[in-house]
């Protein structure tokens, strides 16, 4: 589905305007660029999808857009949860960003999802279960007064993570790597919430009327979802210069700012795993021995660990973007269906030719469903 540069292909199952915009990509593709200029011009408003931009701070670290930016088209899900909470969960920004695209819609604004976190588009895109043992899983995970389950299974090694699923939930351990101790705690946990193994709540989902083995069904008639692509190698040097923007623009001041406001007295109670809210940041917690190093290190000693945070933040961003990208082409390109959504690749290798691969190709799809649609609508009333 993925389109060659000047070309767009695609997969056009009914001829409606899309219901929401959905735009996917990795991490540097370009995705609040395009939002913005088709926000501009279609009455959109964009909300984000990323599990990281809803806290406040880090903004350089999170790529969040300017205010410059912002102030081009409505901004929504970003910069409004303390720092430090860790129990905010996919349940809290779907049931939140739901509201807003109703709002959106019942004012015939264009809803703009850009994202950023899988799960998160996901629980905007197709109904699942969250409503079930799943939110129970997520929202205790943190919760005040609540027991921690998720965070006590996580301290065990993954072979012992593995045993205990495989005795309460085979079906599951089989799916999951031995080595996936973040996704074998979460099925752990929503089994002893709930008494009912992880994969029972997946096959009900599944069951559900127009569900299939994606999922349950799509929450909007006929989105439309641009994937963001380029080639990687040309991708990845883009992302490696990125970094070093990233540290012109005050990236190692920010991230020491917020280490002595948030993460410094954790570290020190020997609290912090890095493993939930804003702490997970790809670029955070890749800085953690520059961050923590003594005051009597010698500044070659510091200057080592600045370069190591740099280095090890470049390699965890371009894992991050290829991971990202095999869950576009594992989630829509390669399990067609009815549940699964049109998708329209644009190639954003070269970005010198962005009017004409990305965004004149991406407006004309618009105007094109627009068209169809006032169509069908005459046909309709007559």
């Amino acid at each position: 589905m993925a389109a060659s540069a000047g070309s767009v292909k695609c997969v056009l199952r009914r001829a409606m305007v899309p219901s929401v915009l959905v735009i996917l990509g990795a991490t540097g593709t370009g995705k609040s660029k395009l939002a913005i200029e088709i926000g501009k011009r279609f009455q959109g408003e964009i909300i984000s999808a990323d599990s990281m931009q809803v806290y406040r701070g880090l903004d350089i670290i999170t790529n969040k857009v300017t205010d410059e930016e912002r102030a081009q088209c409505p901004h929504h899900m970003m910069s409004f949860v303390d720092p430090l909470v860790t129990s905010y969960t996919v349940v809290d920004f779907r049931d939140k960003a739901l509201s807003l695209i109703d709002d959106m819609q019942s004012r015939n604004k264009l809803p703009i999802i850009v994202g950023g976190t899988n799960y998160y588009i996901e629980s905007l895109l197709w109904k699942v279960l969250l409503d079930t043992g799943q939110e129970a899983a997520d929202s205790a995970d943190g919760a005040e007064g609540a027991p921690d389950r998720k965070s006590e299974l996580e301290k065990l090694d993954g072979a012992q993570l593995h045993k205990r699923l495989a005795e309460v939930d085979p079906e599951m351990a089989a799916m999951l790597h031995p080595n996936d101790r973040r996704k074998m705690a979460r099925s752990l946990q929503i089994q002893q919430e709930t008494g009912i193994p992880h994969s029972r709540w997946l096959e009900e989902q599944r069951g559900q009327e127009g569900g299939d083995g994606l999922g349950g069904p799509l929450r909007f008639p006929d989105p439309c979802i641009f994937w963001l692509h380029a080639d990687m190698d040309v991708l990845e040097k883009r992302l490696d210069a990125r970094v070093d923007e990233m540290l012109s623009a005050g990236l190692l001041d920010e991230l020491r700012d917020f280490h002595a406001r948030f993460n410094q007295q954790k570290v020190q109670k020997d609290g912090q795993n890095y493993q939930h809210g804003i702490f997970q940041s790809i670029g955070f917690k890749e800085f953690h021995d520059y961050l923590t190093v003594p005051e009597c290190t010698t500044e070659q000693e510091k200057d080592s660990l600045r370069d190591k945070g740099i280095e090890a933040l470049k390699i965890a961003t371009k894992r991050y973007a290829r991971k990202q990208n095999k869950w576009v082409r594992n989630r829509f390109l390669k399990r067609p269906g009815e549940n699964v959504p049109s998708v329209y690749g644009l190639d954003v290798t070269d970005v010198s030719r962005w009017a004409e691969t990305v965004l004149n190709p991406a407006l004309q799809i618009l105007d094109r469903l627009s068209k169809l649609t006032s169509s069908l609508r005459s046909i309709a009333i007559m």
